[in-house]
C-alpha cells in the first residue's frame, strides 16, 4: 500500500513540475526588474546633484522613445505594476491600457532597461519620473 501511495505522489508531483517552472520564471523576470530598479535608484542617488534634477528633461540618442515607447511612457507602465503586486505577466495589458502594443512594450522595455543599466543619466531620469508619477 505504501509503495502506491508513493507512485500516486510522484505522479502528482510530475505534473505540477510545469506550473512550478512557469512560476520560477516568474518570480526570476520580477526579481530581475526590481534589480535593474534599485540598481537605477542607487545610481541615481550616487550620482543625483543635493536637491535633485534640476532644469530640462536631459537629451540625447539614449533619451530617444524605444519603439515608439517613451522614458515617461516606460516610467508610468512600470510603476502601475505594483496595483498587481508587481506581477510581470500584467505588463502588456498595462501598456496596452495606455496605448503601448505588446510587441512594442517587449521591445521598449528591453531597450530601456538596457539603457537604465549603462547610462547614469537615463537611470537618475528613469528615478526622477518614477517617484513622481
Amino acid at each position: 500500500m505504501g509503495m502506491i501511495r508513493r507512485m500516486k505522489d510522484m505522479k502528482d508531483m510530475v505534473n505540477a513540475a510545469p506550473g512550478m517552472v512557469a512560476q520560477a520564471q516568474q518570480l526570476g523576470a520580477q526579481a530581475q526588474q526590481m534589480a535593474a530598479a534599485q540598481q537605477a535608484a542607487m545610481q541615481a542617488r550616487m550620482g543625483q546633484p543635493a536637491g535633485g534634477f534640476t532644469g530640462a528633461a536631459p537629451v540625447g540618442p539614449d533619451f530617444e522613445p524605444v519603439a515608439g515607447v517613451s522614458l515617461d511612457q516606460f516610467a508610468a507602465v512600470s510603476k502601475a505594476v505594483a496595483a498587481y503586486n508587481y506581477d510581470q505577466s500584467m505588463l502588456a495589458q498595462i501598456a496596452a491600457a495606455r496605448g503601448i502594443q505588446a510587441s512594442a512594450w517587449e521591445i521598449a522595455s528591453q531597450g530601456w532597461n538596457d539603457r537604465i543599466k549603462r547610462n547614469i543619466a537615463v537611470a537618475q531620469r528613469f528615478n526622477q519620473i518614477y517617484r513622481a508619477s
